[in-house]
């Protein structure tokens, strides 16, 4: 069970978590909306990279949609993927970590991906400080 009650705003129990401050939400929801709506990266990559960050941050909630991929054959999503375990390591990457990303993305796609990660673990970590569980009562 959540660690807070769940507010009448929002769609999902995440979303009625964050919905006690409804500016937030709203902001949240449309920054959300626009880093899921590029068409920089397949959906397939950005579901691996959400899934590897869920077990990463601990998100009960997100960790119930379903475990990593074990067997992906795209190196886009495998590079993605690393970047999203590395990102759980490290609050720097080395330069030589660096390059193997450039020779897959470029630097707009660098910082979309990093953008990407960095989103999905505040949702996640403010899922798992709230203690937000697979299955909630609404």
């Amino acid at each position: 069970m959540a660690m807070i009650s769940f507010s009448q705003n929002g769609s999902t129990p995440f979303q009625q978590l964050l919905g006690h401050n409804k500016g937030i939400l709203e902001r949240w929801t449309s920054l959300e909306e626009s880093i899921y709506s590029s068409g920089t990266f397949l959906s397939e990559l950005k579901e691996e990279v959400r899934r590897t960050l869920a077990f990463h941050n601990g998100c009960e909630y997100c960790k119930a949609k379903g475990a990593p991929s074990q067997n992906i054959m795209d190196s886009r999503t495998q590079t993605a993927v690393y970047l999203a375990e590395l990102s759980g390591k490290t609050t720097h990457i080395s330069d030589e970590e660096f390059n193997a990303l450039k020779e897959v993305f470029t630097d707009s796609e660098i910082s979309e991906l990093l953008a990407l990660i960095c989103f999905i673990t505040a949702c996640q970590r403010f899922g798992a400080l709230l203690s937000l569980g697979p299955v909630c009562q609404i």
